[in-house]
Parts: C-alpha cells; sequence; structure tokens
C-alpha cells in the first residue's frame, strides 16, 4: 500500500511538471502573436492615412514589443513611414539620431487618448530627464497635412511624411508606460517603459537590431519564474507529501530547492545588472526581488545550522522553516506578475505563469486530500 501511495504522489508530481512544460510551449506559441498585423498583410485601415501606402517596405523592426515598420521614398526629397505597434493605451515613438543614441536624437511620438482623440508631436531629445525633452522641437521636417495616428485592430499606427534627402539610418523605437499619455497642457512624455535600437539599410530593407538587452530581460523573468515561483512550491510540495518516504523526501526537497534557488539567484542578479544599465525607475520591483533573495539565503543558512531531531529548538527552527518558505512563495508570484506588469510582456507570459500556478494548486489540493485521508 505504501509503494502505490508513493507511486501514485511522484506520478502526480512529474505530472504537474509536465503540465508546467506544457503551459510554456503555450507561452512560446501566443509571445509569437503581431496582434493581427504583418508585414505579410496589406495595410488597409478604416482610418485616415493621408498619402499612398502602396509598395511600402515592410519589416519588423521589435519582436519584444510587435512594432512594424513600412516605408518609401516618395519622391526625391520626402519619405513615408508608417510605423505600427499593438495599443496598449501608451504612447509610441520612432526617433531619428545621427549617433545611435538617444539624447540629442529627434522623435516623432503619437498615442490616442481615452476619448479616442489622436496625437502626434515632434519632440527633441535634449537629455535624460522629462524636462529634457522637447515637445515641437528637433531638426526633422515634417510635410504638412500627412500626419496622422490610427487606432484600428488593436493596434496604433503612426503615419508620416519627412522632408529630407536621406533620413538617418540609426533609428530608435520606445514605448511608454501604460496609462500614463502625456497631457495636453504641456505634453511632457513620462519616461519609456522599453526601447531598442536598431540600424537600417533603406535601399535593401535589412535592418539589425540592437535591442538593449532584450536577452537579458527575457532570461531575467524566466530565470525567476521558474525558480522562485514554480521549483520552491514543488519542493515545499515534496516535502509536505512524501515525508512518509524518509529518507528520499529530504533529498529530493533539498535538490529541488537548491535548484530553485540557484536559478533564482541568477535571475536577480540579472535584473539588478539590467536595472544597472537601462536605469528604469523600478523600485519596487527590485525592493521585493532583493527581499525574496534574502529569504533564500536566509532559508540556505537555516538548512546548514539546522538542529537535531531531538533538540529542544528544533520546534522552532520548523516553524521559521516553514513561515519563511511560504513567505518567499507568496512574494516571488507577486513579484513575477509585477516583473510581467512592468516589462509589459503581454497576457502570453501572465497565461503561461498562471496556468502553472493553477496546476499546482490542483496538484496540491489533490495530495492534501489524500493527505487528510491518511490521518
Amino acid at each position: 500500500m505504501m509503494n502505490t501511495s508513493f507511486k501514485f504522489s511522484t506520478q502526480l508530481l512529474f505530472f504537474c511538471i509536465f503540465q508546467i512544460f506544457i503551459s510554456f510551449q503555450i507561452l512560446k506559441v501566443n509571445s509569437q502573436d503581431s496582434n493581427t498585423d504583418s508585414c505579410n498583410s496589406n495595410l488597409k485601415l478604416k482610418g485616415g492615412i493621408f498619402f499612398d501606402t502602396a509598395s511600402f517596405q515592410c519589416l519588423s523592426v521589435w519582436d519584444q514589443q510587435g512594432y512594424i515598420l513600412r516605408y518609401k521614398r516618395t519622391n526625391t526629397s520626402v519619405w513615408s513611414f508608417v510605423l505600427s505597434a499593438p495599443n496598449t493605451n501608451a504612447y509610441i515613438a520612432m526617433g531619428f539620431s545621427e549617433k545611435g543614441k538617444m539624447v540629442g536624437s529627434t522623435a516623432i511620438v503619437g498615442w490616442v487618448a481615452n476619448d479616442g482623440t489622436p496625437t502626434m508631436k515632434k519632440y527633441f531629445l535634449g537629455g535624460q530627464s522629462p524636462n529634457q525633452v522637447l515637445p515641437d522641437e528637433g531638426n526633422l521636417q515634417l510635410v504638412n497635412l500627412t500626419s496622422s495616428v490610427v487606432a484600428e485592430n488593436s493596434r496604433i499606427y503612426l503615419a508620416f511624411q519627412l522632408s529630407i534627402e536621406m533620413p538617418s539610418n540609426r533609428l530608435i523605437y520606445s514605448v511608454g508606460p501604460t496609462g500614463m499619455l502625456p497631457s495636453t497642457v504641456n505634453y511632457r512624455l513620462t519616461e519609456h517603459q522599453d526601447k531598442t535600437s536598431t540600424s537600417l539599410n533603406y535601399n535593401t530593407g535589412q535592418s539589425e537590431t540592437k535591442t538593449l538587452y532584450a536577452n537579458l530581460r527575457r532570461s531575467h523573468g524566466l530565470l525567476n519564474m521558474v525558480g522562485w515561483g514554480i521549483l520552491m512550491p514543488i519542493g515545499v510540495m515534496v516535502a509536505r507529501y512524501l515525508r512518509q518516504y524518509d529518507p528520499i523526501w529530504f533529498y529530493s526537497h533539498a535538490t529541488i530547492q537548491s535548484l530553485g534557488f540557484i536559478l533564482g539567484f541568477a535571475g536577480v542578479i540579472s535584473g539588478l545588472i539590467l536595472n544597472s544599465r537601462l536605469q528604469n525607475n523600478v523600485n519596487k520591483h527590485k525592493g521585493l526581488g532583493i527581499v525574496i533573495l534574502l529569504l533564500g539565503c536566509l532559508q540556505v543558512i537555516a538548512v546548514l545550522v539546522r538542529p537535531d531531531k531531538e533538540s529542544k529548538i528544533r520546534r522552532y527552527w520548523n516553524w521559521y522553516h516553514y513561515t519563511a518558505g511560504r513567505i518567499l512563495i507568496l512574494l516571488a508570484s507577486i513579484n513575477v506578475f509585477y516583473g510581467i506588469h512592468l516589462g509589459n510582456a503581454g497576457t502570453s507570459w501572465n497565461a503561461g505563469f498562471s496556468i502553472a500556478l493553477v496546476i499546482l494548486f490542483i496538484t496540491a489540493l489533490i495530495l492534501e486530500i489524500r493527505k487528510w485521508k491518511r490521518t
């Protein structure tokens, strides 16, 4: 009977891990969705674009944010551009830079207000602070009466023409924080939520993306999600529901928790590196990450100084280890969702992690019921 119960419990845990793997495959597939626009589709909008969009070059310039750029040299001194991106209730921007840096560049920025009013502005990026980003300034000349912003099919389209013989091939794209649109009083921009830079060959349509730490950002999210958010709960489940199989439960618990700690530690460090390079305002997310890391380190130290079973203080050690571990998991789950929100990673990441947590919860519930029946 004992072997049958052990077999059932381990099979259930393996099923749990398999289902989590499937949820990440769903996340991977969903993350490839470009929200109804692609270079394979014709640009047919109900809203107004005030110039001919036929025979445009088209390329995906920022896969992570779903940015697609269409452009054409209309005549010797006019270039036409249409930038499309998911409509996340945030501004989208396309900057032209001589040196590939944001400071010193001129950007075309567009957004659609909550009441449906579209707005496009030219900005000169004189520095990194908001008061140095100046509206209606810069060295680009927009062709009169050709600029428009269109919101359609869950996307926003930024259409404009430049009066220039050859625009800079160093292009910078950014997206603003969700729900923080410029006011009509001073049109001041809040700090971007994310940005990337590319080098575009206008003749061939080839774009070399120099995305700013996109891989590091993705690794940061996955390491923390898997380490703190998935492996740690599985390790807790092993300790709670397989304890009768001594010492198998202990070594399994220690191995899973150690792997989770290593991945989580790497995730926090990558996040600190990312923050130091991007200089984004993510103090709450960063603070939670540091608290989670400290709790993880305390758990490791607690294991190293674990008293004997016969010790009088063993019960207090058990209480501390139990409580600190569950606080860590709770904070980690909150911080993963918060990080997904800050990174504007989309519904696919939220869905993937949510499915994983639901699977863990259902598995724990089944094992808890079996535990109650045994006792």
